[in-house]
């Protein structure tokens, strides 16, 4: 049966073994909450030139389906509107839709990373990852898109290739402000692969003259580990880890 796992104040755990999702209208926006997102959005643009308003995700609701399974409502919106937190007292809310990959290493270890200064958390220290986005044309947004998308993003951040079917759901997140994360687990590397591939990745995209989104990673084997990386830590970080690691013992 799924329950949901001891976490730090405002972060919820919580297995499944199954996801459905559902696609809801998105919010109407105020036109005076529009105007200041617009405004928070030209300001946190000539702060970090590399944001770009492109389609994302939104969560629109949460709930438990049945004893093992989790239905995740979202909303197609823009990057642009998760201005809409800087906005005082909005009205509207917005929280993302994200995946998340838990790499363990053979002897182990989790893989975790850090995020470039000119990310939109620089320096945040996390797992790999990103941002929901919406199906194309008459795609669907379900599980298989989900780790679809994971794979991708492990590949691109870490330049480790893993097929999508080697993905296992494992955990939601949710944290106070209603943003979801789906978490999925694959399958333990050895560490020097991860490492290597990693080095080669930042070789690769040094040499196009492009800035690796991450500009380092690590291995943890506990929460007491994580807590001696230093700089800010995704608030879901740590009950994960603390959770990986009792479930391998």
């Amino acid at each position: 049966m799924s329950e949901a796992l001891p976490a730090p104040a405002g972060v919820e755990l919580l297995e499944t073994r199954r996801l459905r999702l559902v696609e809801a209208a998105a919010p109407r926006i105020p036109p005076d909450e529009q105007a200041a997102v617009n405004r928070a959005w030209d300001e946190a643009v000539r702060a970090n030139p590399a944001l770009f308003d492109g389609p994302a995700v939104s969560c629109a609701g949460l709930r438990r389906d049945d004893p093992d399974g989790l239905v995740i409502m979202w909303a197609r919106t823009t990057y642009r509107l998760h201005a809409l937190r800087r906005v005082p007292g909005a009205a509207v809310w917005l929280p993302s839709l994200f995946v998340n990959v838990v790499q363990p290493t053979d002897d182990g270890r989790l893989l975790v990373v850090r995020m470039s200064s000119w990310t939109a958390a620089p320096g945040r220290w996390q797992l790999p990852g990103g941002s929901a986005e919406p199906p194309e044309d008459d795609g669907l947004l379900d599980t298989a898109a989900l780790r679809r998308h994971a794979t991708r993003e492990l590949a691109e951040e870490i330049g480790a290739d893993t097929a999508p079917d080697e993905l296992t759901l494992w955990l939601v997140i949710r944290d106070e402000g209603g943003s979801a994360g789906v978490l999925f687990l694959a399958p333990p590397r050895p560490a020097p692969f991860l490492h290597e591939r990693f080095a080669d990745l930042v070789a690769s995209e040094t040499a196009l003259g492009r800035d690796p989104e991450l500009d380092r990673i690590t291995l943890v084997r506990s929460p007491a580990e994580l807590a001696r990386l230093s700089g800010p830590h995704a608030d879901y970080l740590e009950p994960v880890v603390r959770r990986y690691a009792a479930r391998r013992s």
